[in-house]
């Protein structure tokens, strides 16, 4: 399951990217927003992202000061959370089931999940 989940991570960039390309309302969601943040697993495991100048990247290993964290309790649930078809409902259900910590700015986290949500399909 780790090697799904960090494909997962891999993939997420792209898929941002994409939708910042075909949709005009993310591209404007962006515009202006610099942001660093990580997505891994409570041992550590993950990516670090950058959304900069209307661009998502993504660099392998974790950042030395991101805006937030969130640590899945492992690549099994982190990769049924992030994927899952009803994202807020699994986000939340998560927090509640403690499958999910998050750290850092919880603002920067809801701008974040409002992002995500260009990747539904009619948004």
């Amino acid at each position: 399951m780790m090697l799904k989940f960090k494909l997962l991570l891999w993939m997420m960039p792209k898929l941002l990217q994409r939708a910042i390309k075909t949709k005009p309302a993310c591209a404007q969601y962006v515009t202006g927003k610099t942001l660093e943040f990580q997505i891994q697993t409570l041992d550590k495991i993950g990516r670090h992202f950058r959304i900069q100048d209307g661009t998502v990247k993504s660099f392998a290993g974790l950042a030395k000061t991101p805006t937030f964290t969130l640590s899945f309790r492992n690549a099994d649930r982190g990769f049924k959370i992030l994927s899952a078809k009803d994202g807020k409902e699994a986000f939340l259900a998560a927090l509640h089931d403690e499958d999910l910590v998050i750290s850092g700015d919880f603002v920067e986290v809801l701008w974040f999940q409002g992002f995500t949500a260009y990747l539904q399909p009619g948004k």
